[in-house]
């Protein structure tokens, strides 16, 4: 059969359903169902490349036979070969003696194969070498000659030189090779491939990737050797995971496949190429859990710690940590540090009682419970709000008392659906702030879910640490807020005070829970006469600095009143005291700041702590006194908003006070007014907080303030309740301090007033009038208690001052008496000694009053005292037992 015929497998012309068509016009479909005995050689075979040609020798030793191929190889036509001596017409000259040697020795019957050096023409030099097999030949004549196969040895070379750098390449490389037939059948695997998957390279030649891979991922290869043997699109990237023979890690490979094609552009098979990315995959891995790590600190650094209530706190840390760090997670304190104790007992040994604060669940809402730390007196899992123990010998416990993190297994049960069957690995971690462990954070992931690392398990620590730091700020926020919270209230007036010709109600409403503690204050001061003084003030600020700036003003407003100054001496003297305050207690003003010896001015951050007391001590202040008997109030104004009167039949009018500047600046004197008040008058005095927020400017709130007080009813409490309804007092931007005082001063026959010569008869007349007064206002038990102290005081008049004396009886809920004179000294009480026969008038006057005391006046002095009203249940003080008392 020749090699152009069409054999048993002939395919040229073949069409249908064998295989895809291939350059040429060829089909494989056969080949690969096993090798063909009898099928013509397509073009592009070995023979192409290795380029052998054939000519033969006949009995003379001459040339008989001349190939194409030797025409074309050599490049001599057959024409100028055939017949001629092939030594004479291809040898160079220098080597014909060897090459007839040869020759006579291939005629006689020898093989011979070598190098032989050719010209392509007559004459020249050598032009190429050729590798030359001779074999001996017998012609039908019985005639001997010889065969011979050239083949170039260049191209020789060139092949075996290809072979060479495949073979380096194929054995050599680092990652696994394969070749796989039309069949999908393995030709050859390199070194690599035979290291990885153990054994000899022969072992898996005629093998299948079902040999070496776990049967779904040999699927999934051999599908893709398919495709690609078929379509000719290479796959790139492709991950296979399986496990090397004898080894349990399991590893990770990225597979790369490509067809093969012969000269003809024939398919001839597939290549694999596949390294090994398990380290590559790890670290890719690392680095996306480093990554999500770093997401959650930033996530936890922004929402952790927003909010100074513990509760929120430890449910935002598990907003945070659940899903994206566990599946479950929660939260104990102990109950102590919620209490507001300072060091609960126990609390070294973790055996202190814990409240479970919060629980979150990604899995499910039943509360976390693991084998090792339930509860004592607890069968199962721990409810949110519920206070309980761990076990001293539990994990839980040792986490609470070393600090350290403790790693608690999961819980094996198929003894039905309990949630703590569904955990494998739970970290219970202290949480620890300030070297004081506060609670205990558990951290619980699932079956499935990726088991805790050492990163993940720093990354528990780094969270627990950052909320109980926040945890503990609330706290201590927590516990300075009660405290400063006890202490502004211990300093406001507690309830509605009272006062002699005014009925008083007042309000104090805080900005929100979060600064319920600010500077505003108000106070209702009763001063000598029945005189009242009405204060309102506002510090600037918030938090416990600002209440305790609040109480000290307060404490100074209320030394300064009973010192019966007018009221733009106290706020005078109330300027002072706040300027000393903020600036450290010498009496300079902090708003300038100070030079130094040298003459230059302090640094940035002392000029900072400087500016931040002058802030705290900054206050604006109203003093307002009234006196019932004259219906005449008295105002000074330290930078404070004005305050309102409402006169019956007429709306609601601001009072035009001179401002002045607020407390602390200093450097402006104060400026005071007078106003007449009618009976049945309403006058308010309130904070800024008011009247102004973000979202209504001072103009409009003062308008609404005026508005809804000329509207407002005849009761006090209502009237109050009507403006808070009224305004916007939700804005939660500042503190509200609102007082408010109905005007219906002393009738004139609560009060008697007399005018007193300066001499010494005006003393029994004294004690006349006021005999008389009190038996008209049916206090006969007071008679004589007043005649002899009323006696004393315009004694004391005569004898140390000058000029005319003024008696005045004043009744209102006490009995006052005033006795005026025009000296300027004021009375001193001493103890008198034994042998003295006077100096125990005042003595007397502090045993039988209520309280006494005297006070400047524009003209003089005035020395009163105020004795209580009988209520029927005791009885009025012994004068003779008195007198008795002092000798």
């Amino acid at each position: 059969m020749s090699a152009g015929g069409a054999g048993f497998a002939q395919t040229d012309g073949h069409s249908g359903a064998d295989g895809p068509d291939v350059p040429g016009g060829r089909r494989v479909a056969r080949e690969r169902r096993g090798p063909s005995v009898w099928q013509s050689s397509p073009p592009g075979s070995i023979y192409d490349y290795i380029r052998v040609a054939t000519f033969s020798l006949g009995p003379d030793g001459r040339i008989d036979q001349w190939s194409e191929r030797a025409a074309q190889m050599l490049g001599i036509p057959a024409h100028h070969a055939i017949g001629r001596d092939p030594v004479a017409a291809f040898v160079p000259a220098e080597l014909r003696e060897t090459g007839y040697r040869k020759v006579s020795e291939i005629l006689d019957g020898r093989e011979w194969t070598g190098l032989v050096p050719y010209r392509k023409e007559e004459g020249g030099g050598a032009d190429g070498l050729a590798e030359i097999y001779v074999m001996p030949s017998e012609a039908a004549d019985g005639g001997r000659g010889a065969l011979c196969l050239v083949v170039d040895v260049r191209a020789l070379r060139g092949i075996e030189t290809d072979l060479a750098a495949s073979q380096a390449v194929f054995g050599q490389s680092p990652m696994g090779f394969t070749l796989f037939g039309t069949d999908l059948k393995l030709l050859r695997v390199n070194e690599r491939f035979a290291t990885i998957f153990g054994g000899p390279v022969g072992k898996y030649r005629g093998g299948s990737a079902f040999d070496f891979l776990p049967c779904p991922e040999a699927e999934r290869l051999t599908a893709a050797l398919r495709r690609v043997l078929d379509t000719g699109k290479p796959v790139t990237e492709m991950h296979l995971v399986g496990t090397a023979p004898g080894k349990e890690e399991c590893r990770r490979w990225s597979v790369s496949v490509y067809r093969l094609h012969g000269a003809s552009g024939r398919p001839i098979g597939v290549a694999a190429l596949a390294w090994d990315v398990t380290g590559r995959r790890r670290a890719e891995r690392e680095a996306a859990n480093a990554r999500r790590n770093l997401a959650l600190l930033n996530e936890a650094g922004a929402r952790i710690g927003n909010s100074l209530d513990l509760e929120t706190t430890a449910r935002t840390l598990l907003d945070v940590a659940v899903p994206q760090f566990c599946d479950l997670a929660s939260v104990d304190l102990y109950q102590g540090l919620l209490a507001g104790d300072e060091a609960p007992p126990g609390m070294t040994d973790g055996s202190a009682e814990l409240r479970r604060v919060a629980f979150s669940s990604a899995v499910s809402d039943a509360p976390l419970a693991t084998t090792c730390c339930v509860p004592e007196g607890e069968p199962g899992a721990v409810a949110v709000g519920a206070v309980h123990r761990y076990p001293f010998n539990s994990p839980c416990a040792g986490a609470l008392r070393t600090a350290q993190v403790q790693i608690l297994p999961g819980r094996d049960s198929d003894d039905g659906p309990e949630l703590g069957a569904l955990v494998h690995s739970t970290l219970a971690v202290p949480m620890v702030a300030r070297d004081t462990v506060v609670g205990l954070v558990q951290f619980s992931r699932t079956k499935g879910s990726e088991p805790f690392g050492e990163r993940d398990t720093a990354l528990a620590v780094e969270l627990a640490a950052r909320a109980a730091v926040c945890i503990d700020n609330a706290r201590l926020y927590r516990r300075e807020h009660e405290r400063a919270l006890m202490l502004q209230r211990s300093l406001l007036p507690p309830g509605d005070p009272e006062a002699a010709g005014l009925d008083i109600a007042c309000r104090y409403l805080p900005g929100t829970t979060a600064t319920e503690v600010g500077g505003d204050w108000f106070d209702v001061i009763e001063l000598p006469g029945h005189r009242t003084a009405l204060v309102v003030g506002d510090v600037m600020g918030r938090g416990l600095r600002a209440a305790v700036a609040m109480g000290e003003l307060r404490t100074a407003v209320r030394t300064l009143a009973l010192l019966d100054l007018e009221p733009a001496e106290v706020l005078s003297a109330l300027d002072e005291i706040a300027r000393g305050l903020g600036g450290g207690g010498d009496g300079r003003a902090t708003g300038r700041a100070p030079r130094s010896r040298s003459g230059a001015t302090p640094g940035p951050d002392r000029s900072a702590r400087t500016a931040d007391l002058s802030e705290v001590y900054l206050a604006t202040c109203v003093y307002a006194v009234y006196d019932p008997v004259t219906r005449r109030a008295t105002f000074a104004n330290a930078g404070h908003l004005p305050p309102v009167l409402v006169e019956e039949g007429e709306g609601a009018a601001l009072l035009d006070v001179p401002p002045g500047m607020p407390l602390g600046v200093g450097g402006e004197p104060f400026e005071e007014i007078e106003v007449d008040l009618p009976d049945g008058a309403l006058l308010a005095l309130y904070t800024d907080g008011l009247v102004e927020s973000r979202d209504q400017p001072l103009d409009e709130g003062l308008q609404a303030l005026r508005t809804a007080l000329s509207g407002a009813g005849d009761l006090l409490e209502e009237v109050c309740d009507h403006v808070l309804s009224a305004l916007d007092t939700s804005h939660g931007e500042d503190d509200i301090a609102l007082l408010m005082a109905r005007v219906h001063g002393l009738p004139k026959d609560a009060v008697g007033d007399w005018n007193l010569a300066p001499e010494a008869r005006s003393v029994s007349r004294a004690r006349e009038l006021a005999r008389d007064q009190l038996t008209d206002w049916g206090l006969d038990a007071l008679v004589d208690t007043t005649e002899l102290l009323v006696s004393e005081l315009v004694t004391n008049a005569l004898r140390h001052g000058h000029g005319e004396i003024r008696l005045r009886l004043l009744l209102d809920r006490t009995l006052v008496c005033e006795v005026w004179d025009a000296d300027l000294a004021q009375p001193r009480r001493r103890r008198a000694r034994d042998t003295d026969e006077g100096g125990r008038g005042l003595q007397l006057v502090g045993l039988l009053s209520k309280r006494w005391n005297s006070r400047r006046t524009p003209r003089g002095k005035t020395v009163w005292f105020e004795l209580a009203l009988p209520d029927g249940t005791s009885e009025p003080a012994d004068t003779a037992e008195a007198l008795l008392s002092l000798f």
